[in-house]
């Protein structure tokens, strides 16, 4: 007779324990899985890797009247060795370059760039800086009164010219590094186009501005401009000495003049001189006498200079019949 009671006791244990086992595999598998990932995970965040960054430059504390007139770099592109896990973290923001220029001098100066002015974290290195200098060129700020200039194109009409010229302002202040205020004489404005004018101008014209740098204290101008006719000398040659009032008959010596008139070039160069020579004989007795040239100007005319000025005037004593009949040769 057999008695298996001696052995159910081990296989009730070693069933339990293979239905445990595949009751709770997959919680096992699981974490067996997430064991082999952080070991993963971790190992590689060790291995060693480089990182590219664009960071910012600040450039501080200038000293009061000077200003940077060139364009230093915002940015500097810097390479950091180091473990991964800590490369990832790494914010270009927090590593701002500060550039303290409170000793700057004028004139160029090169400032040197390190790694030690990167805030890195441990662990971790700067391994290459691009561009590993800064050119900061500095200049004195001043200021000056100048001249405001009246840029013009074209021309009045014909025996047209500008009479005068009214800015307001004349002058203006401008201010900026002194490499480029000192070089200025004046201020020009944009051009103001003539087209054959005949009358006055009035325009308000835009200021140029020399240079981005500099900092002109008016943005336009007024503008008036006198246009008037030009103003000339004419010689008029071999005008007729006329004789007036008088009814007798008469011989003038010399017969004829010159004169010499000034005013508007339009005017002059149309005018007749005939009838503008003249000796009154009002009042002349008959007989020789010398009497001074007299000239019957034009409106907006002046006479600049006449020959002769006296004429020998004989009046005789027979009458003249008609308008035309007094001279005698």
């Amino acid at each position: 007779m057999r008695i298996p009671l001696l052995n159910l006791p081990w296989k009730a244990r070693a069933g339990d324990f293979i239905r445990h086992m595949r009751r709770n595999v997959g919680l096992r598998v699981i974490s067996l899985l997430i064991a082999v990932g952080l070991w993963v995970f971790v190992n590689a965040g060790q291995r060693g890797g480089v990182e590219t960054l664009s960071v910012p430059i600040s450039y501080r504390s200038i000293p009061a009247g000077l200003v940077i007139v060139n364009h230093p770099p915002d940015f500097v592109r810097i390479e950091v060795a180091g473990p991964r896990t800590l490369l990832s973290l790494l914010d270009p923001e927090r590593l701002t370059v500060r550039l303290d220029l409170a000793n700057i001098p004028t004139g160029r100066s090169d400032l040197k760039l390190s790694p030690a002015m990167f805030n890195v974290p441990r662990q971790t290195n700067v391994t290459r800086i691009t561009p590993d200098e800064v050119h900061v060129d500095v200049d004195r700020m001043v200021a000056r009164e100048l001249p405001v200039h009246l840029d013009i194109e074209g021309q009045p009409a014909a025996k047209y010219q500008i009479a005068g010229t009214e800015l307001k302002p004349s002058t203006v202040s401008v201010s900026g590094p002194s490499r480029y205020v000192m070089a200025l004489q004046e201020i020009d404005t944009e051009p103001l186009e003539l087209k054959g004018e005949t009358a006055d101008v009035d325009a308000r014209l835009a200021l140029q501005s020399p240079d981005p740098n500099v900092h002109v204290s008016a943005s336009r101008v007024q503008v008036h401009l006198d246009i008037a006719e030009v103003i000339a000398n004419r010689e008029f040659r071999g005008v007729p000495v006329e004789v007036r009032d008088t009814d007798f008959k008469f011989r003038v010596s010399p017969q004829k003049a010159t004169i010499t008139l000034r005013g508007p070039a339009s005017k002059l160069d149309g005018l007749d001189p005939r009838g503008l020579v003249f000796v009154d004989a009002k009042n002349g007795d008959p007989g020789a006498h010398d009497l001074p040239l007299q000239v019957d100007l034009p409106e907006g005319t002046q006479l600049v200079k006449q020959s002769p000025d006296r004429v020998r005037l004989r009046i005789f004593r027979e009458k003249r019949t008609d308008a035309n009949d007094g001279k005698t040769s």
